[in-house]
């Protein structure tokens, strides 16, 4: 039984991949957000599956800094936003059903506070740069006293 939920599991990580693959050119698609249930799922059914998915760049270019927490740098943020908000747009435009209208506008504002307000932009400079390095004689003149 477990090898069989396993499977599911290991066969829904390789559909939300995909999803999340095709939402990289398809800005309607929430890449972040398939990427993240696909890891969940990789986990869940497969520790090397797991490992091979952290190691690919894909998950290193977009989820890597946002699940360990430290945030999602500007030029990234903006990539994701400006598409999405065009699209959205276009429908908003298009759309003849006003609570249609309504509803995708506050999808929009809903999602522009998330990543404005909520989610933490990176210094672009202060993710390429590895942090200082401390040496016992950095320590050692750090602490004497004249």
């Amino acid at each position: 039984m477990r090898k069989a939920v396993n499977g599911i599991l290991v066969g829904l990580g390789f559909v939300f991949f995909a999803i999340g693959t095709v939402g990289i050119f398809l800005p309607i698609l929430p890449t972040v957000k398939f990427y993240l249930i696909a890891l969940v799922c990789f986990t869940k059914g497969s520790p090397r599956l797991r490992a091979w998915f952290m190691g690919t760049k894909l998950y290193k270019k977009h989820l890597e800094s946002f699940v360990k927490g430290r945030g999602i740098k500007l030029k990234t943020k903006i990539a994701i936003l400006v598409p999405v908000t065009l699209v959205i747009g276009f429908m908003i435009a298009r759309m003849d059903i006003l609570p249609m209208r309504i509803m995708l506008g506050v999808l929009l504002a809903v999602k522009h506070y998330i990543f404005w307000f909520r989610i933490k932009t990176l210094d672009a400079k202060a993710e390429e740069a590895p942090p200082p390095e401390t040496t016992p004689e950095t320590e050692e003149q750090g602490t004497k006293v004249d």
